[in-house]
């Protein structure tokens, strides 16, 4: 049965700014319908000339772009909440793969009427825009990390932006959170080895910093942990709900 807009449950997060009876009217006429995929499933694969765009209702997901000679860099990870598709939805093609980690719950909307959206909605076409923004300052982020961090500083950063990520989204409980990724998916999103991941989670959890094991993530000093990122610890900016 398809979830109506008005009883969205990500609209009572954090994580997400308030949308007006307009636009929650604008958005139920915008989507199409719902899709339930399990684990393991590729959502948009690279290279594709996908006809549908998603929003992550439910379940976490991984965004990859694998290379010719087989090796994969992890681009993000997906949480509830998150657009799912845009690159597709402008540029007509995927430049990366979107596979589901967990049981996962997708809103489903036409490409066809992705532009319909910008002509006849600009305030929603605005928070398009400024989730493109986003995304583009996380991947500088991301990249400074890689080039210029410590695998310590590295690993401690990814696990913060994850951890708030999870904060805002109320997936933190007695500062634990269900983390369903691979150490592999970790090593690959931050340029390490597999062993070289496995020694620097050892690491922070013997400063009994943070502790990742069982596909559950722990986070005893939040700040402390920030401090090792060499990062402030901002709260996060509330998104746009598409």
């Amino acid at each position: 049965m398809t979830m109506e807009c008005r009883y969205c449950p990500l609209r009572r997060k954090d994580a997400f700014s308030p949308l007006s009876q307009d636009e929650i009217a604008f958005m139920q006429k915008f989507k199409a319908g719902e899709l339930t995929v399990e684990p393991g499933t590729p959502i948009l694969m690279e290279g594709s000339n996908a006809p549908q765009l998603f929003t992550a209702l439910s379940g976490m997901g991984i965004r990859e772009k694998t290379l010719a000679n087989g090796e994969r860099q992890v681009i993000n990870f997906i949480f509830p909440g998150d657009f799912i598709g845009l690159q597709a939805g402008l540029l007509g093609e995927m430049g990366h793969s979107v596979e589901a980690r967990t049981h996962m719950r997708l809103c489903v909307f036409n490409r066809s009427d992705f532009w319909n959206l910008f002509k006849t909605h600009p305030s929603r076409g605005f928070d398009v825009t400024w989730l493109a923004a986003v995304e583009e300052h996380f991947l500088g982020e991301t990249l400074a990390t890689i080039g210029q961090r410590t695998a310590l500083q590295a690993m401690a950063w990814a696990l913060v932006k994850i951890f708030q990520r999870g904060e805002a989204l109320d997936l933190v409980t007695n500062n634990q959170m269900a983390l369903p990724y691979t150490q592999r998916d970790m090593a690959d999103s931050l340029g390490l080895s597999l062993v070289h991941t496995n020694k620097t989670l050892s690491k922070l959890k013997d400063r009994q910093l943070a502790s990742w094991s069982d596909k559950v993530l722990q986070i005893n000093d939040l700040s402390a942990l920030a401090e090792v990122a060499v990062m402030n610890l901002d709260k996060p900016q509330p998104r746009p709900l598409i």
